[in-house]
């Protein structure tokens, strides 16, 4: 596992990589929410109210690497997400901004 710190409008947000077998889990964690690969089950984090949403690669098969989560595209976000502002089409970076703010 390696964790990156990353920097948002609102703060730090921590990256973490983790290597399942062929791919790698990819999260962003930022103040009041997190921006994950496709791996994460953002409704389920919706059943404790907690801001998530999930990104679709840029470019590529899948998402490697924090920066490719950056750059992705959000694919869905639940309900305490989209309170926070986050909708499909934004990038992960324009998502996690509005995450990190406080």
């Amino acid at each position: 596992m390696t964790e990156t710190e990353v920097h948002l409008k609102g703060g730090i947000g921590r990256g973490i990589v983790i290597p399942a077998g062929p791919v790698n889990l990819v999260a962003v964690i930022a103040a009041r929410g997190m921006v994950g690969c496709g791996a994460f089950d953002v409704d389920a984090l919706q059943n404790f109210t907690y801001p998530a949403a999930k990104v679709k690669p840029a470019s590529g098969p899948s998402i490697q690497t924090i920066d490719d989560l950056l750059a992705g595209t959000i694919k869905s976000a639940n309900q305490a997400a989209a309170a926070l502002g986050v909708r499909e089409g934004q990038t992960g970076r324009e998502a996690l901004d509005l995450l990190s703010a406080n």
